[in-house]
Parts: C-alpha cells; structure tokens; sequence
C-alpha cells in the first residue's frame, strides 16, 4: 500500500510540473489605436439635419462628427442598442453642428510605408458612391481606398475626410497595384477630375491635414508620399495634370 501510494504521489507530481510548463494559449491581437479630433469652434450652427450612413460608420462616428449624444440620435430614429446602421441608409441628427469634426484612428502599425495620392476622376462622389462603382468593377470588399476627401457633392461638404472600412480594419487597398502599394500603401482618394479642373482649396487643406497627421504617426519621409502616376510601373496620369505639387509639397513642409 505505501508504495502504490507513493507511486501515485510522483504521478501527481508529473502531472503539476508538465502542466505548469503548458503554454497558455494566446489571444489573437487586438488593434490598437488613438483617435484624432478636429476641434470644433464653439460658437456653431447648430440644427437638425439628415445623414447618410458611409461605408464603415458607426453611431459612435456619427456622433462624434456632429458632436450630438448617441442617445439622441438614437431617440430621433427610434434606434435600439442593438440596432446596426445599414449603409446608404438616412437617419435624422437633432441639433447638429454645421462643423463636421473629422475622427481619424490611428493604429500601431508598422506595414504602412507609402502614401498614395489619387482623383476619382469624376465630376460627383462620395464614399458610398466609389463602394458601389469599386464593387461593380469587381472589388470584392468596396471601396479600395483608405481614405476620401469630398467636393462638395453627393451630400458631403467640400473637403470632408470619409474613412474606408479598409482602414478601420487595417486591410491592404485597393487602389494601386505598382510598387507591391496595396499592402504598403495609404490611398486617399479626391473626389474630382484634377486633369480638368483645380483642387478645391478646401479639398488641399484636409489632404494636407491628413497627410501630414499619417506621415508623422507612422513616419513616412516626404518623399514616400507620391501620386498614383508617379509610383514606378503605374501607367496613369493619376491625380491629374492640374494637381499641384508644388504647393502640396511646400506645405506639407511647413505642416
């Protein structure tokens, strides 16, 4: 009897110290990032006004862009919490600013070693609208930039940063394929024919804006920032004869 129990003392024994040696099972990494904010001023606008839903956007986005309570936009629309937005869909924001505030996310990444600039190379767009005419031309998951700058059609204000699904997933683009650019490139896309008419003043501020906040989150030197038709092996003249480098380059400088 002693020796069966000291046998199965040691088989206890092995058991504790194999278990103890057992790798703990690892958890699939978590995104993680920090949220940029254009301020808003504080004497604004303020009235009820429609919204519609873009590709990748939340009632949390939504909210902080018009700087209204979610439970707000949620009575107006007779939401439930478990109510998800469906793209394209309108819904009423009570006593909106006039003042979109821009919500950038900014993710511990270290794939992203380009900027890519392009034009839609339309006179109208937006968002939703590139997502639909990017699934046409069969681009299984939407829209193939990470980032929009609006001109003032379809609904958006002239210079309105619009954030793809792409990013807020941190997925490769779409957008171009030269240069491997795709999975090592940021596209931001003007809405605009820029080989026919100017950047808009506005559209240059927030491209600006934007590009100077991911080149510095990211570190991606100046000279990692082209154009779509300056990226070797792309045949495009992509954003346009009229885009002005120049004065994009001089103030990204300064930014």
């Amino acid at each position: 009897m002693p020796k069966l129990l000291k046998a199965a003392g040691v088989l206890i024994t092995a058991i504790l110290f194999l278990s103890s040696c057992a790798t703990p099972p690892v958890k699939p990494p978590v995104l993680q990032s920090s949220y940029v904010y254009s301020q808003i001023p504080q004497a604004v606008i303020r009235q009820d006004t429609f919204h519609v839903v873009a590709p990748g956007e939340t009632l949390w986005r939504i909210s902080k862009m018009y700087d209204v309570n979610i439970r707000d936009i949620m009575g107006a629309n007779n939401l439930k919490e478990s109510s998800k937005l469906k793209m394209g869909q309108k819904i009423i924001i009570p006593n909106a600013s006039q003042v979109k505030r821009v919500v950038v996310p900014l993710y511990n990444a270290n794939r992203w070693k380009y900027i890519i600039v392009h034009h839609s190379a339309t006179d109208t767009g937006d968002a939703l609208t590139l997502f639909k005419m990017h699934l046409r031309r069969g681009f299984g998951q939407g829209l193939g930039y990470q980032f929009t700058i609006a001109n003032g059609t379809c609904g958006k204000d002239d210079g309105q940063i619009e954030i793809s699904p792409r990013w807020l997933k941190q997925q490769e683009g779409a957008h171009c394929k030269a240069g491997g650019m795709n999975q090592k490139g940021i596209g931001i896309c003007l809405v605009g024919n820029f080989s026919r008419e100017n950047v808009s003043p506005k559209q240059m501020d927030s491209l600006v804006y934007l590009v100077n906040m991911l080149r510095k989150h990211y570190n991606i030197p100046v000279e990692n920032i082209l154009g779509h038709g300056r990226v070797p092996g792309a045949h495009t003249e992509c954003p346009g004869k009229k885009f002005p480098w120049n004065e994009f380059y001089r103030r990204l400088g300064a930014g």
